[in-house]
């Protein structure tokens, strides 16, 4: 990656082991496609009153030669993002697939679907028969 992560807390407190799990997984986006420029990570918890924990926010944001990808993963819901680990999990999940499927773009991977053959125009080109 030609410039460092940048990992963003909001409403929750700075974690070391969160902030190296985020490096671990930028780490495997940069070794799915080399060519990226930037990663921004979003990490926050929504305050709810009536809830009894927090819920997890997280927002990715890749920047690579001519395109961004966003994977944007809020809680559901299920509830299953009360664990920051479980949403980093899936956003990183996400944004691996989005990396993926750009890497094979990038390489011609992609198959492009051939338009149906062009049939002429009916009308005018039938031959007559000779009249009698």
């Amino acid at each position: 990656m030609q410039i460092e992560p940048n990992i963003t807390f909001h409403n929750i407190q700075r974690s070391e082991a969160v902030e190296a799990k985020i490096l671990e997984r930028v780490g495997r986006l940069d070794r799915l496609f080399p060519n990226l420029t930037s990663c921004r990570v979003l990490v926050e918890a929504e305050h709810r009153h009536q809830h009894q924990g927090n819920l997890f926010h997280v927002r990715i944001d890749v920047t690579a030669p001519g395109h961004e990808l966003v994977a944007n993963r809020a809680p559901g819901k299920h509830q299953a993002h009360e664990d920051v680990y479980v949403a980093i999990r899936d956003a990183f999940d996400a944004m691996d697939r989005q990396v993926e499927d750009l890497a094979r773009m990038m390489r011609g991977d992609v198959k492009k679907h051939e338009s149906a053959p062009q049939q002429p125009a009916q009308a005018g080109l039938e031959e007559q028969a000779p009249s009698e």
